[in-house]
């Protein structure tokens, strides 16, 4: 693939344990509202190119259960290079939790398969197939996946 402005040719497509959820997850989202099939389609068609990686975490559980791929940003993964905007999936297997954390940049998740997100110690919200959610800047949220893989885009 050649996108301009994209990661060096020093960093290569990897897959991780949890990647083998990513087609089970796609053919779900494919059945959703067409948006989300288009949408879908399209993570099918950058799979290849895309550089998965852990999250550190010293349970073993979560870390073979949960990866991150960058599409645009400044991490040197990301297959386009930038410095103003960071949109990337989240891929996790069924039945993990990604636990509470807070960052400083807000975020937007857009729900590609059925996944559950809360705010503070607040109730689990699920959007479905389609939703989005929005992490306010600094806010302890966390994220899980249910009895399905989960898939999301965030920005």
């Amino acid at each position: 693939m050649d996108i301009s402005g994209s990661a060096s040719d020093s960093i290569k497509p990897r897959t991780l344990p949890t990647c083998s959820f990513l087609d089970p997850a796609i053919a779900g989202a494919k059945h959703g509202p067409t948006d989300i099939a288009r949408v879908a389609s399209a993570i099918k068609g950058l799979a290849p190119e895309l550089c998965w990686r852990l999250k550190a975490s010293g349970d073993p559980v979560f870390a073979n259960g949960y990866a991150n791929a960058d599409i645009l940003g400044s991490v040197p993964e990301a297959l386009e290079q930038r410095d103003d905007v960071r949109i990337g999936l989240s891929l996790m297997a069924p039945g993990i939790t990604y636990p509470d954390h807070s960052h400083p940049p807000e975020e937007v998740y857009l729900a590609l398969s059925r996944g559950f997100w809360r705010h503070e110690a607040g109730a689990w919200h699920e959007p479905g197939l389609g939703g989005i959610f929005y992490n306010p800047r600094g806010i302890t949220h966390a994220m899980r996946s249910s009895c399905e893989p989960f898939l999301a885009i965030w920005c």
